[in-house]
């Protein structure tokens, strides 16, 4: 198994390109000059990566309203990406990984703990990144639950 990543305060976001839910070519580069977060979620349309989703949906305008973009990542392939986006009224972008290599430079793919036993898989994660495409905050590990609460008390909102 291969060491895992793990990023830290001032350290440069890795840069990325993947497709969003319309099939669209997004990076990070395009966020440059405003804030962002990004969170990696394991699967779409299963009930707690539902409820964060929707949490952040909820939570798009205070965010807009601080300079911050919300982005959400996953293995999920694009058509699933388009489903989830409109079944539950997600307004910002999710982005397909497929092959796990954005994860895996964020550090949000590797061994876990699930119900007691060691997999390897997605893990939620959630980065705050400053205008300059810096890592200003990572969560690794987070509750989905409650979550999005903690990371707008974090950025102020």
């Amino acid at each position: 198994m291969t060491e895992r990543v793990i990023l830290e305060p001032g350290m440069p976001a890795p840069d990325f390109t993947l497709l969003d839910q319309d099939g669209t070519e997004r990076s990070l580069s395009e966020f440059r000059g405003s804030k962002l977060v990004i969170f990696f979620y394991p699967q779409a349309m299963t009930p707690a990566c539902t409820t964060e989703a929707c949490e952040f949906q909820e939570s798009t305008a205070p965010l807009a309203a601080a300079g911050y973009s919300v982005i959400g990542v996953s293995r999920d392939a694009v058509d699933k990406l388009k489903r989830f986006a409109e079944r539950d009224g997600l307004e910002y972008p999710l982005l397909s990984d497929p092959d796990t290599a954005v994860h895996r430079a964020y550090g949000t793919f590797g061994e876990k703990n699930s119900y007691g036993r060691i997999v390897e898989g997605v893990i939620r994660s959630t980065f705050v990144i400053d205008e300059e495409g810096k890592v200003e905050r990572a969560l690794y590990n987070i509750k989905a639950t409650g979550h999005v609460a903690r990371v707008l008390k974090m950025v102020g909102v």
